[in-house]
């Protein structure tokens, strides 16, 4: 295939439009050519064409019988360029195409002739999926009907077709793009024709099923009553099953003399998890989950499979000595104790990889588990052959993994120097580059080191994995929280988070990104199935099911969010913040502060700690308490300049909220000379700020300081302002947040009708409002014996009595 391309050969996520001449084979070569002159023509006049030619963000590709654009715009772009075709073609009538589009990674190739081509499964998948069509048809692929369908434009243009079958068996799920002059509505042929030969299957057994049916239904009726009295016990154990093929590592004991080789086992079992988690056919618990079974402890096999879902566990034990390693395995079924496996390794040090990666296809097969060509070469790939440097990036991994455990984010510095100092003496070594990113991104992202030059290291990390392996599913990985922490792009995150769980199936990370991907693009219901998949991968993660259960908040589900604090209480007995977090949710749900109170007592003063750890809630209680005393002691405790009160990223100034006590108290003065001095710093932070959500939500915080002082028309501006940068179909939580913080500030300057119209939107949308807030926060007093108000908070209102 001819081509125009002027970009280096590196792989990306673009938005394919493939466009094919119905009937092109029929014509002759002269009409062929002059087909092909028309097509030409009418393309380039397209608007999307002539926008994305001049930004040099699209690529041309000749199929002979027609092309493929390949657009690095938007997802948008090839939609609306088909848009354009259909419209156009009307004064084209012989001229018929069929048209099918898709979003996916492309790279460049160099071809037998030596030329830049393009290849990948964004273009291969666009190309079947316009295979489905007829003339006229302007069909998607199912990824791209879901992103389209976020938008009011497009919803009602878009008509769910099914599956169609393509070539190699292979099942495409595609949906109809048309309106009520441009497109086809027709269903295609392709799937009539299939259609009609399931129907006629279904019609040549239906007769002869009927009456063996009816006599099968009495005899069934009869058996099920027999078989549950008979047999009930046994229907409940096989309900609760887990999956044969199913598997959790634990840490193995470290043996050697030398108690610092304990990193050195930790990193022998971690390497044969990692295997195994390469292989589709097997669920494989991930290690944060098996890290809480220290080996040496006494150890209940059974106890453990129920609580890790899994039918089987390895353990082992490593034993390093000089320039020898011994390494002895056992698998053992969790569900009778039997020993399935067990081997022993005595080798030189130098072949530990090898051990690992042969001791997870032993137990593969042990599973039964099928392994494809592609998972069996990646078990076989040793991550590097410097054991120091294999040293260093095992204690680099548990600095990272404590930080995000522990929120002691500076343990990251000291990571990225191990983790610099592994790829020094190995400079191959693809997954310490991969931590060493995802280091940098999170020092970045949690504000520990808000530089450009901290991105760029990260980036610089990332861009190295990528050129000892392109089609790494880690690097992908790295690449996609890159995208998140770094540049809050969801789009391209998502994009390389599907590219990375097709080698990292068994990754509960990347499922538990994808979920928060999902949130922010308010796709809520694949937000709570990849979550909850998340949770299965690891079940005792409390960083993943603390999301899960604020996802469940966000959609107002407290009941779930609640069960799965109590999953994290029984995993933190010790930890009282786990208890005030599910007093919280009862707050929320109830507008009964109670249970909050009885974590902080009635009067906040049982668990001081909790303001240092947890002041923003405590504060947030405290203003719902009406305790301007209560408010001021957890104030005074608070070391942080800002904090928020939300599950969003709206924060109050210690300024600011000293200003909202001081209200409370009476002082009108005080308060507004905090107010005043709040005001001031915060006008610094809204100029400094260089992105859409920093920006939006600094002017936001800005307009409530602004409301408190009584400067109506500033606080109105900025809060509008805020919500235009940001608004909730681009972040459907940060967006939200901003939305309600924007009815306060309306509220708080008088505005009613604002406000409610803003309330009337936040009660009906995911991490919108909860009828808690509403009923306790000072912020909606001026709203109060408003019936529009009272309705909207009823409306929240618990419709029944559920347990605390």
């Amino acid at each position: 295939m001819a081509t125009e391309i002027k970009k280096e050969i590196q792989l990306e996520i673009a938005h394919v439009l493939f466009i094919d001449t119905v009937g092109y084979s029929k014509l002759s070569i002269n009409e062929q050519r002059t087909v092909v002159d028309e097509l030409t023509q009418i393309v380039c006049a397209t608007e999307q064409f002539q926008k994305a030619e001049a930004a040099d963000r699209l690529i041309k590709i000749s199929t002979g019988d027609g092309m493929a654009l390949v657009f690095y715009t938007s997802p948008e772009a090839p939609v609306r360029c088909a848009m354009e075709l259909s419209q156009a073609l009307k004064d084209h009538p012989r001229l018929q195409l069929r048209m099918g589009i898709h979003s996916g990674p492309v790279s460049g190739v160099v071809d037998v002739t030596g030329r830049t081509n393009l290849a990948g499964a964004g273009l291969n998948m666009a190309q079947r999926v316009m295979n489905c069509g007829d003339a006229g048809h302007i069909l998607v692929s199912k990824h791209v009907a879901e992103d389209l369908e976020e938008y009011d434009e497009w919803r009602p243009l878009l008509h769910d077709l099914g599956e169609c079958e393509v070539k190699h068996g292979v099942r495409v799920s595609l949906a109809s793009l048309y309106t009520e002059e441009l497109g086809n509505p027709a269903v295609p042929e392709k799937l009539k024709a299939a259609r009609a030969a399931v129907a006629a299957k279904r019609k040549r057994t239906a007769f002869r099923w009927v009456s063996v049916g009816v006599l099968a239904l009495l005899v069934a009726v009869a058996a099920i009553g027999f078989l549950f009295f008979r047999y009930a016990p046994r229907f409940a154990a096989r309900a609760l099953a887990v999956p044969e093929k199913s598997i959790a590592v634990l840490p193995f004991q470290n043996l050697s003399e030398e108690k610092a080789n304990a990193f050195f086992a930790d990193g022998v079992q971690d390497e044969i998890l990692s295997d195994l988690a390469k292989v589709a056919d097997l669920k494989v618990i991930s290690r944060t989950s098996v890290m809480l079974y220290k080996a040496g402890n006494p150890r209940n096999l059974r106890e453990i499979g129920q609580q890790l879902g899994v039918a089987h566990v390895l353990e082992g034990n490593v034993q390093r000595a000089g320039g020898k390693v011994r390494v002895n395995a056992q698998l053992v079924d969790t569900r009778t104790d039997k020993h399935l496996w067990g081997q022993t390794y005595d080798r030189d040090l130098a072949d530990v990889f090898a051990i690992q990666s042969e001791i997870a296809e032993k137990i593969a097969d042990q599973l039964e588990a099928k392994i494809s060509s592609r998972e069996k070469a990646a078990i076989a790939e040793q991550p590097t052959k410097d054991l120091a440097a294999y040293d260093l990036y095992v204690r680099a991994t548990a600095l990272i993994d404590n930080a995000a455990y522990q929120g002691e984010w500076k343990d990251d510095f000291q990571a990225v120097d191990l983790l610099n100092q592994a790829v020094a003496r190995d400079p191959s070594f693809l997954l310490a580059y991969c931590r060493l990113a995802e280091a940098h991104d999170t020092l970045y992202f949690t504000s520990v080191d808000r530089t450009p030059n901290r991105l760029a290291l990260a980036k610089a990390a990332i861009d190295s994995a990528f050129r000892l392996k392109p089609d790494s599913g880690e690097a992908h990985f790295a690449l996609a929280t890159h995208f998140y922490l770094g540049y809050l792009d969801y789009d391209r995150a998502r994009d390389e988070l599907a590219i990375a769980v097709r080698t990292l199936p068994n990754n509960a990370w990347i499922f538990h990104w994808s979920g928060r991907v999902d949130r922010r693009q308010g796709r809520w219901h694949d937000a709570v199935r990849n979550l909850e998949h998340a949770m299965e991968l690891d079940p005792r993660n409390v960083n993943i099911l603390t999301t899960a259960a604020v996802t469940y908040y966000y959609l107002r589900d407290y009941g779930q969010a609640k069960a799965i604090f109590d999953r994290i209480i029984a995993l933190e007995p010790k930890n009282i913040a786990d208890r005030l977090w599910r007093a919280r949710w009862i707050a929320f749900e109830r507008a009964d502060l109670r249970p909050v109170q009885d974590v902080l007592g009635k009067n906040f003063t049982d668990n001081p700690a909790l303001f240092r750890t947890d002041g923003a809630v405590c504060f947030a209680m405290a203003l719902w308490a009406r305790d301007p005393v209560a408010a001021d002691r957890v104030l005074a405790a608070i070391t942080d300049n800002t904090f928020g009160v939300r599950m969003g990223s709206v924060v109050f100034t210690r300024a600011y909220a000293a200003g909202l006590v001081a209200r409370m108290k009476g002082d009108e003065d005080g308060a507004r000379v905090a107010f005043s001095a709040a005001r001031t710093e915060q006008e610094k932070v809204v100029r400094a700020q260089p992105d859409d959500l920093t920006q939006s939500v600094e002017l936001c915080s800005l307009g409530l300081i602004d409301a408190a002082l009584g400067r109506k028309q500033e606080a109105l501006s900025e809060g509008r302002r805020a919500v235009e940068v940001l608004p909730v179909t681009k972040n459907a939580i940060e967006g939200a947040d901003i939305l309600y913080f924007n009815a306060v500030i309306c509220a708080q300057v008088g505005e009613r009708d604002l406000a409610i119209e803003q309330l009337k939107t936040l009660a009906k949308i995911p991490a919108g409002a909860h009828y808690g807030e509403l009923r306790l926060d000072p912020f909606w007093d001026p709203l109060r014996g408003d019936p529009r108000f009272e309705q909207i908070t009823a409306s929240l209102a618990p419709k029944e009595t559920t347990s605390k």
